[in-house]
């Protein structure tokens, strides 16, 4: 057993930090001796060492908090997760370092250009993008896995979406919203003598896609409000759990049209009102105060209004349902799941995350498990 400060010293951080980090427990210690004494164990210098490296990466501390949620973390993967952070920053710098060293040997030939100065600005900016984009991947990586791991229909949903969309005159396809490319692993369709775009507007869910998917794939960063393809070119756009977020859904629907050819079909997916309801209730009983998303999403399209909201672009619209239902039996991916969405829960969780945890575990205690209702639904458009 470390004392306070024998623990601070090995960390190398002081002793104001320690306490802080007692006060706000993100680091409380294993016991407390009967003179008063705090005394910490191997396991919480393991705490320690990943809040301060999520920390240089540039987290912040309630973030951190909800990343080290889990009570019996594996050291492992915890250690290969940093890595790939680390990976991005040493990526970042290097890049950094390049456009520094060739922007010395232009100043010295010609002087300071305004182009190479803007240059140099927007890479600097990217450092701060690095963690927003990682935070975006693994948000999508949370709420996905918690429907692979507690769905109770036998049918996955993008194994149903896959059955849903006719591939078979598809030659050119557009993907809006690719996120980490779930779609396109294991595709149904042959992709020889196909152009298969993949498009997102985060550059970092692009390059998971990348790194998840072959070569087959153009990968490009778009806006589905500004697509930059001529008129009339794609047999097919899909777009998975997307048109909710765009900021002018009418501008994106009449750019979606404009870009699919006479006969071409659109694949938009959404969800109903009532869609993951009970989640929603849950972090409200909590706290009432908490919304899971700045918009009520399905309003801006959802089961109810989409085929009317599509019907004054395309000539036919047809819904297919798909409805499963969660049975959750574990506290943290539900935590998990709350933390990872769009609204303003991590505010108001700051600093009673744990309170929130055990909040949620005693309800699984009473109940068994949390039952949540999906209802989700595609809508096929033809133009």
């Amino acid at each position: 057993m470390m004392k306070t400060g024998d623990l601070a010293k090995i960390a190398n951080i002081s002793l104001r930090t320690l306490r802080y980090y007692d006060k706000i427990g993100l680091l409380k210690p294993s016991q407390i001796a009967p003179n008063g004494y705090r005394q910490y164990n191997e396991e919480d210098l393991i705490r320690l060492q990943k809040i301060l490296l999520l920390k240089k990466l540039g987290f912040s501390l309630e973030e951190i908090e909800g990343m080290l949620l889990e009570k019996d973390p594996s050291w492992i993967d915890s250690l290969k997760e940093q890595i790939g952070l680390v990976d991005q920053k040493i990526q970042y710098f290097q890049l950094l370092k390049e456009t520094i060293r060739k922007t010395i040997e232009i100043v010295e030939r010609n002087g300071m250009s305004v182009e190479k100065t803007v240059q140099l600005l927007e890479i600097i900016s990217k450092d701060d993008q690095l963690v927003e984009q990682y935070k975006n991947s693994k948000n999508l990586h949370v709420r996905i896995r918690l429907h692979h791991l507690y769905s109770t229909n036998p049918i996955d949903w993008f194994s149903w979406l896959k059955e849903q969309i006719d591939f078979s005159k598809g030659y050119r396809i557009l993907e809006l919203g690719v996120g980490n490319g779930d779609l396109w692993i294991e595709p149904k369709v042959d992709l020889r003598n196909r152009e298969i775009f993949l498009s997102d507007i985060s550059e970092g869910m692009l390059e998971d896609a990348k790194k998840r998917l072959s070569d087959d794939f153009s990968f490009m960063q778009i806006d589905a409000q500004n697509i930059p393809f001529k008129k009339d070119f794609f047999d097919l756009v899909i777009a998975n759990h997307v048109l909710f977020y765009l900021n002018d859904l009418s501008k994106g629907l009449n750019e979606i049209y404009r870009v699919l050819k006479k006969g071409g079909v659109f694949y938009a997916s959404s969800y109903s009102k009532s869609h993951m309801k009970e989640i929603t209730d849950l972090a409200k009983e909590f706290d009432s105060r908490i919304q899971l998303s700045q918009n009520v999403l399905p309003d801006v399209f959802g089961k109810e209004n989409g085929e009317k909201l599509l019907g004054s672009f395309f000539s036919q619209v047809e819904r297919k349902d798909y409805n499963d239902t969660l049975v959750i039996d574990q506290a943290k991916p539900i935590v998990d799941y709350i933390i990872s969405c769009h609204g303003n829960q991590n505010e108001i969780l700051s600093g009673h995350i744990r309170e929130f945890y055990q909040f949620v575990e005693d309800k699984i205690k009473a109940q068994g498990a949390i039952t949540v209702t999906k209802e989700a639904c595609l809508f096929i458009a033809k133009k």
